[in-house]
């Protein structure tokens, strides 16, 4: 305890740091305080306030902190962003113009940046048509189409905002910006559904004993995740020695860090979209509502769906991976600063090499990852509440740990920086970014 109020004590000495969290703080809070306004022309009164939290609905209700259900100004949250992101890292593949820009350092980075924004805008002008007929319809005080262009407006606006607090706090504050307003988004649901849980077993439905039996569940799952979000395959890399002037350069060994699961929390987004197609049949085809299979694959709860929500998991992990780690340019950026990998030979072999090893990890990564996202689907069984559920794996609680680790170890940087002793004992706190930035990259710093 000494430790902890001795290291409190040094963040708020250094000044940089002490304003940067300042600055963190208030951002997120006027984030948080806009969550809350609804938008114009709505009674909030009659507003259903159970629509908007199950399934897919549910998921971006959580990453919004509410507002996706409160008929928020900020409903749309950053997820436009992510979409955008995602969209243009893609491109970064498929499109040569795009993959040109990714070479071409800061400015082409500074395109990247542009072209995110305008898919952004697009993409929210898009959602913003599909939520207010879907989610806000009913309860407009403002005679269509009115309505609906306002509030496509506005919501575009929200998110744009919500976008540039992001920025700000990336630029101001401590932390990636995006991925802080989402994980704010997740926690600010943690206190409701805790206290529901303790309410609905209080009452009757196993007592307090099963309650702390599920808290201490939830710690392991944590620790496990923590566990599979740290883990990496370190290869070993010898560069050569070079005198330049009177000062020698190389000759010393290092390492690559290969993540475990390298995809981050990404394998698991696609898969839920996969995922909700079943769910979407019926109501496309009223014949398909009677069929088995569709039935099973669309109940959360059956192993059918379970096991393909597993499967995708593992096909994305690998396709993610494939595309987001390149063996042959790490090869060759090797080579170019005079390293190599004792007893492989530079260039091709050294991609083969790296290559054979990321595949090998990548199995094992993808499994847990699978198992991290069916969890809360086996807490349900176990009649866990599915609000609580959703904290005990999948797509939150992955983006919960990777942020919180990034965030502990830019403060760390900042102690160790300028001499002071870092947060732990045992070692350096590592990060990990589950979140691809704008520019289409995901960093490999969380």
């Amino acid at each position: 305890m000494k430790k902890f109020f001795t290291t409190l004590s040094n963040i708020w000495k250094i000044e940089d740091l002490r304003v940067r969290i300042s600055n963190t703080f208030l951002f997120l809070l006027i984030y948080r305080i806009g969550s809350f306004i609804v938008l114009p022309g709505i009674n909030p009164a009659t507003l259903d306030s159970q629509r908007g939290k199950e399934g897919l609905m549910g998921m971006l209700n959580m990453f919004a902190g509410g507002s996706f259900s409160r008929g928020s100004i900020f409903a749309l949250g950053v997820m436009p962003y992510i979409s955008a992101s995602i969209v243009v890292q893609l491109l970064g593949i498929a499109v040569p113009y795009f993959t040109k820009l990714q070479k071409e350092g800061e400015s082409g980075r500074n395109k990247l940046n542009q072209w995110t924004r305008y898919l952004t805008i697009g993409i929210t002008a898009l959602q913003a048509v599909g939520y207010v007929r879907s989610q806000v319809s009913s309860a407009p005080l403002i005679p269509d189409p009115y309505f609906t262009i306002l509030s496509v407006f506005v919501l575009t606006a929200g998110t744009l905002f919500v976008m540039w607090l992001g920025e700000k706090i990336t630029d101001k504050g401590i932390g990636n910006g995006i991925s802080l307003i989402i994980m704010v988004g997740i926690i600010a649901q943690l206190p409701t559904a805790v206290g529901q849980e303790f309410l609905t077993r209080v009452n009757g439905a196993g007592g307090l004993f099963i309650f702390v039996v599920e808290l201490v569940a939830l710690i392991a799952v944590v620790m496990f995740t923590i566990l599979i979000v740290q883990g990496t395959r370190k290869i070993a890399v010898q560069y050569a020695k070079r005198i330049v002037g009177n000062k020698q350069y190389g000759g010393v060994r290092q390492y690559i860090p290969l993540k475990v699961n390298a995809a981050g929390v990404m394998p698991i987004i696609f898969a839920q979209a996969l995922m909700f197609i079943p769910a979407a049949i019926p109501s496309l085809f009223k014949s398909a509502g009677s069929n088995s299979v569709v039935i099973a694959l669309s109940d959360v709860q059956s192993w059918p769906h379970n096991l393909l929500f597993a499967l995708l998991i593992i096909v994305f992990t690998y396709f993610y991976t494939a595309i987001t780690v390149n063996p042959n340019q790490m090869a060759d950026d090797m080579k170019k600063n005079g390293g190599f990998i004792p007893g492989v030979k530079p260039g091709k072999a050294t991609a083969d090499f790296i290559d054979d090893i990321i595949s090998k990890i990548t199995l094992p990564g993808s499994i847990f990852l699978a198992i991290i996202a069916i969890i809360p689907a086996i807490a349900v069984i176990f009649s866990v509440s599915s609000q609580f559920a959703r904290f005990f794996g999948g797509t939150s609680l992955i983006i919960l740990v990777g942020v919180v680790l990034d965030t502990l170890q830019q403060i760390e940087s900042h102690l160790l920086m300028r001499h002071y002793d870092g947060l732990m004992k045992t070692g350096r706190i590592k990060g990990r970014t589950a979140i691809p930035s704008a520019a289409g990259t995901t960093p490999s710093a969380i």
